[in-house]
């Protein structure tokens, strides 16, 4: 028995054909580009369509189609909401898979619950009843599993841990994407560099990581002037240590999780930290529940979202 899970990001669509045992036998990424609305959903189907017509081929049947999205993901009618997808504000994409593929059980959900998913069937929280998923990429997102089960929220918004209060007071530079992402996601700490660099360069040349203007700085120009000893990168990445170490205990008092996964783009560079994040978070967390729980870097062998896509539709979810 094979199913097709499809990966569907704000900038890309990866596609791949498991076996029920989480073996990869075929996958396909295309690049969304210029697509919007219904055009990003024919780029799924026709992706799918791809993946399905050479499982065929090699004679293996593809019953099941497992698709996560990044946003939110009204379960009962199957629309999505992706806010990096122009057009997608109540997007029918069950039903228009389901229409292309008669017959195919399509299941779809976050992106933040199918990293959970894919790490307890494929991942380092493989026999974890209790554990959550750290996703910290160009925002970051929580995926969360409680005694089993994974959590989704009234209106499927749980774990949505960029808007996490970490810093008070209120200040409305929290307004776009939350405190707790303004400073320690991905796109958080390329903009605090920058901040910082331009109060310094006024003429927005610099040599840092890599870039040479200011308006080119990104993470991964912070993590390599870092090694370099700069002392703007040490002041935004110490921000974002302490800032995921509060993240971590808010969630470890919580959800007294056996396993904290940390993945996603950032993590990565910031697995280096994992040892001072846990320092921080042991100063805020419930100390037992704290004793408890293991930090754990996501497996490098897998895409846990795309697994975790796959996990749905294997089990009809």
């Amino acid at each position: 028995m094979a199913a097709i899970a499809l990966d569907i990001g704000g900038t890309k669509i990866e596609g791949a054909t498991f076996r029920a045992d989480g073996q990869i036998i075929d996958r396909h990424r295309e690049l969304i580009g210029s697509r919007t609305g219904a055009a990003v959903g024919q780029l799924a189907v026709e992706i799918a369509s791809y993946l399905m017509q050479r499982a065929a081929a090699d004679g293996i049947a593809v019953k099941n189609i497992g698709v996560c999205v990044p946003g939110i993901v009204h379960r009962l009618q199957g629309s999505v909401w992706a806010p990096n997808i122009p057009g997608w504000d109540d997007y029918p994409l069950r039903d228009e898979l389901s229409a292309a593929f008669p017959g195919a059980d399509v299941s779809v959900d976050s992106d933040r619950s199918c990293s959970i998913y894919g790490e307890s069937w494929l991942g380092s929280a493989a026999g974890c009843r209790d554990a959550v998923f750290v996703a910290v990429g160009t925002g970051i997102g929580l995926g969360i599993k409680v005694d089993g089960s994974v959590i989704h929220g009234f209106g499927d918004i749980a774990g949505a841990t960029g808007w996490m209060a970490l810093e008070p007071p209120y200040d409305h530079k929290f307004d776009r994407c939350g405190c707790f992402e303004y400073y320690a996601s991905g796109t958080g700490i390329g903009e605090n560099a920058r901040l910082l660099l331009g109060e310094l360069h006024r003429d927005g040349a610099v040599d840092f990581g890599g870039a040479s203007t200011v308006a080119e700085v990104r993470a991964e120009n912070v993590f390599r002037a870092y090694e370099d000893d700069d002392p703007i990168a040490r002041q935004v990445l110490e921000k974002a240590v302490q800032m995921w170490g509060m993240g971590a205990a808010n969630i470890i008092s919580l959800f007294n999780p056996e396993c904290l996964i940390w993945g996603g783009g950032v993590f990565g560079p910031a697995v280096r930290f994992l040892d001072d994040i846990r320092r921080e978070a042991a100063q805020w967390a419930q100390p037992v529940a704290m004793e408890q729980v293991k930090f754990l870097a996501a497996s490098p062998d897998i895409n846990p979202i795309l697994a975790g896509a796959a996990y749905i539709a294997f089990h009809h979810l």
